[in-house]
């Protein structure tokens, strides 16, 4: 394998102070080996000072900014495929820090295992201040709202079960190329549901493509304080609920106003619990009934009556 060429991506609407943040981080990467890179930043129809921020490193970092007017995450990732001219295409977050071995970490597990193409790193969650009590009694049972992902300190194989997340993650451009991400998915203004880099990495594991975890290519994200509430946990799982509402096949003929019974009594019934716990119970009880409740609710949103037809 002679000299390789990366595109790390970033996708970006409207975070202008942490992209700076983000970008300071990459000034102080270690070059990787026999290896040449570009940042491609994709404006996302920003209306702050993002480009303005970006300007300000280009003397600093192989910087390329381009401009995705389609709003949502999916256009904008997939506006990077397009402009990536590299062998591997390497995907993070507008909000991160970088260990310094970041890049160089990537490039060896790309040297090291040629017939991969996916590849992703830990996520560890970096919060804003000292998190509330409640929120690290639970700590454990919502990591994922948080992006926290760390499947220990030894190189192990990509399965369904050991996937890496949208914030620290590698696909070699061939494949990344046949397998675009859908418009349908994706945060964009008005809609909070993600899930496209997922559903990309497994449809190639499940093509029995090979892929690596990689322990060294870490990062920090970043929690704001509006993300440390009740209320955000609710909007996160509420989405995940309408994720898979959208890809229900089931039948179901017992509705009522178009959605199944079961689900209205669940969505019920864990909403009291959960209003009633709160009050009553310490945290460890009711994050359950917020989690059931909200994905129920999700659920019920997106829904849509099957029938035998259209199941097929």
């Amino acid at each position: 394998m002679g000299k390789l060429q990366v595109t790390v991506a970033i996708c970006t609407w409207n975070r202008c102070s942490s992209l700076e943040q983000t970008l300071e981080g990459f000034t102080r990467l270690a070059a990787p080996t026999n290896a040449s890179w570009e940042l491609v930043i994709v404006n996302n129809n920003c209306t702050d000072r993002t480009d303005a921020v970006i300007r300000t490193f280009e003397d600093r970092l192989p910087i390329r900014r381009v401009a995705e007017p389609k709003p949502g995450l999916s256009h904008a990732r997939n506006r990077a495929i397009a402009e990536a001219s590299s062998d591997y295409i390497i995907w993070t977050d507008d909000d991160v820090t970088l260990s310094r071995q970041w890049l160089a970490e990537y490039v060896n597990a790309f040297r090291r295992w040629p017939s991969a193409a996916i590849f992703g790193g830990p996520i560890q969650p970096w919060f804003d201040g000292t998190p509330p009590a409640w929120l690290l009694e639970i700590y454990p049972t919502v990591a994922g709202v948080y992006a926290a992902r760390d499947f220990g300190n030894e190189a192990m194989p990509l399965s369904t079960h050991v996937i890496p997340w949208g914030a620290n993650y590698a696909i070699r451009a061939t494949e990344q190329a046949r397998h675009p991400y859908d418009p349908d998915l994706g945060y964009r203004p008005g809609r909070m549901i993600g899930w496209e880099e997922t559903e990309v990495i497994q449809s190639l594991l499940a093509e029995g493509t090979e892929g690596w975890w990689v322990p060294g290519a870490a990062l920090r994200h970043h929690v704001p304080k509006h993300r440390q509430t009740t209320k955000y946990l609710r909007i996160h799982f509420y989405n995940r609920g309408r994720y898979f509402g959208s890809r229900w096949d089931e039948i179901d003929k017992r509705l009522i106003f178009g959605r199944p019974r079961w689900l209205w009594r669940r969505a019920v019934e864990s909403e009291v619990k959960y209003r009633l716990r709160r009050v009553c119970t310490g945290p460890k009880v009711w994050v359950e009934d917020l989690i059931t409740s909200s994905e129920t609710w999700g659920l019920l949103k997106a829904y849509t009556p099957k029938t035998e037809e259209g199941a097929r």
